[in-house]
């Protein structure tokens, strides 16, 4: 049997792979290491938790055990897709260099550019990025790629499905043609494989296991759900998720629920914490200092459910995860091997469950065409039932994007119907019966029946006139002869006002009160 002290390494790195606990390398560290050691370009082939971050950081810490770096030139470059990878690749090149005096840097969003740039200008040996703070340093002038030695790419799939082939492209037309290039897939996508073909020199293959397969130590069970209702799938699929997690108990230590969308993320956290879980959701959408502070969490114990978009499937390393729980059904078929993977690894066992409703039998149908096999069917738990009509008891809270029901709107131009509505007529002698009431009583009512403060206010009203004029006068007095013009024309006002009799409420019934009104509609 190989081992790590038959792989011609560094022995300041030997030294720190032996006290990190490793004596026995995995088949694809075994394979890899030395071909890489001899300064080949390597495509590797495996599929998850098989110690492929290994199988290229140990020959990079050998081969970069001589040699200095240079301001912004790096002297090797890891490509990762995902910040959580690049910042796992970064533990594990500290694991194993502790004893050299090789220099990193990780570039990732949501990090400071200031600090970055700093560490980038001392010089680095091993620059650790994803692929747009890469470009983003670049552009800015801060970097070089032309003194890159080797260049890494791990998870090259995870790449394609998330958009970066064309920054890898321009990474690679960067960096010079005689570097080292280690390229590391779980599946080999036609992309992927024309990439291969037009940036690594007669790569050596190495492949420990058929293209998408599952580990044989992870038990895979389908739970099949038939909502009641179309609109109390999502309801019904949280209360089986959390029958399945109680059904487990203790053996459920801690678990990854992977969701499609980043708002189920959410909800589905914030549901099992409503029923007493320890759960904290993870995705694209949360700051990076929130992110690595869950990741922590769950890696420690603090944190038990960790609710996950696919940025969590791949790549990152929690050796202990007992269970996998699909909450829904991945729509590329190859993410179903990564989800999984998160579980039974290094040879540990674990359990994978997958909640499906009839919705998703196009995307069963392509999981199980990858794997060649049908994923083992379960049966719901007990308790199911009862979580579920607690669900429908409650009313449930339409979710963003969510769509009413074709019965609950009506069609384009269409009018509601008519019984909602009162009739026109109702309308106007509603409108109208007030006014006419009021009009019958102003006439009708006996003059002892005006309220006395009306009566009092019209009597008081000449006097106030009287008052308004002697003041008005005094004023006019006061500004002599100024404005004549203006005076005359205000004097002429005032005393045409003066004249007039003032009709107050409690002796006359204005006319406009008086007036007929309209008839009402036969």
């Amino acid at each position: 049997m190989t081992k790590f002290t038959d792989l011609k390494l560094d022995p300041k790195v030997l030294k720190a792979v032996i006290e990190a606990g490793y004596e026995t390398p995995t088949p694809i560290q075994a394979q890899a290491i030395p071909e890489a050691l001899e300064g080949r370009d390597v495509l590797g082939i495996a599929q998850t938790g098989t110690g492929k971050t290994a199988s290229f950081t140990l020959p990079l810490i050998t081969r970069l055990s001589r040699g200095r770096a240079r301001a912004r030139m790096p002297r090797s470059l890891v490509l990762a897709p995902t910040r959580e990878l690049a910042a796992q690749v970064a533990e594990n090149f500290d694991v194993y260099a502790k004893y050299t005096k090789l220099t990193k840097a990780l570039l990732i969003g949501g990090v400071s550019f200031t600090e970055q740039d700093k560490l980038i200008d001392r010089g680095v040996d091993v620059l650790i990025a994803t692929p747009g703070r890469l470009l983003d340093h670049f552009e800015r002038g801060k970097l070089l790629l032309t003194g890159v030695e080797v260049m890494v790419v791990d998870e090259a799939d995870r790449m394609l499905d998330m958009g970066f082939i064309p920054d890898i492209e321009r990474i690679f037309q960067l960096t010079p043609f005689t570097r080292q290039t280690l390229f590391f897939s779980a599946t080999m996508a036609p992309e992927i494989e024309r990439i291969t073909n037009m940036f690594l020199s007669s790569p050596v293959r190495v492949e420990v296991a058929r293209q998408a397969t599952t580990a044989e130590t992870i038990e895979q069970q389908l739970i099949e759900l038939t909502p009641t209702r179309r609109d109390r799938a999502f309801s019904e699929k949280r209360a089986m998720l959390r029958s399945l997690i109680e059904a487990e108990g203790d053996a459920c230590t801690n678990a990854i629920i992977f969701c499609n969308r980043k708002i189920d993320v959410d909800v589905v956290a914030k549901s099992l914490k409503k029923h007493g879980f320890n759960a904290s959701p993870i995705h694209g959408d949360l700051d990076q200092s929130v992110r690595t502070r869950t990741l922590d969490g769950f890696r420690d114990g603090t944190v038990r459910l960790l609710i996950a978009s696919d940025v969590a499937a791949r790549g990152l390393d929690i050796p202990a995860v007992s269970h996998v729980f699909n909450f829904d059904v991945p729509s590329h078929a190859e993410d179903y091997v990564h989800r999984i993977g998160r579980t039974g690894r290094a040879g540990r066992s674990g359990k994978a469950f997958t909640i499906a409703t009839p919705s998703d039998d196009k995307y069963l149908a392509a999981i199980e065409a990858l794997l060649q096999k049908k994923l083992p069917r379960g049966v719901p738990p007990e308790g199911f039932a009862e979580a579920a009509a607690e669900s429908a008891a409650r009313p449930e809270r339409k979710r963003d994007g969510d769509r009413p029901e074709r019965s609950e709107r009506p069609r384009r131009g269409e009018r509601k119907p008519r019984g909602e509505r009162p009739p026109r007529e109702a309308v106007r002698e509603t409108a109208e019966a007030p006014v006419e009431a009021l009009a019958e009583a102003i006439v009708e009512a006996p003059e002892e029946a005006v309220p006395a403060p009306v009566t009092e206010l019209a009597a008081a009203k000449p006097a106030r006139d009287e008052m308004r004029g002697d003041r008005a006068e005094r004023e006019r007095g006061d500004r002599g002869d100024r404005g004549e013009r203006n005076g005359r024309g205000r004097r002429d006002r005032d005393r045409g006002r003066d004249d007039a009799p003032v009709v107050g409420m409690g002796d006359h019934v204005p006319d406009f009160l008086m007036r007929e009104f309209r008839a009402k509609a036969s």
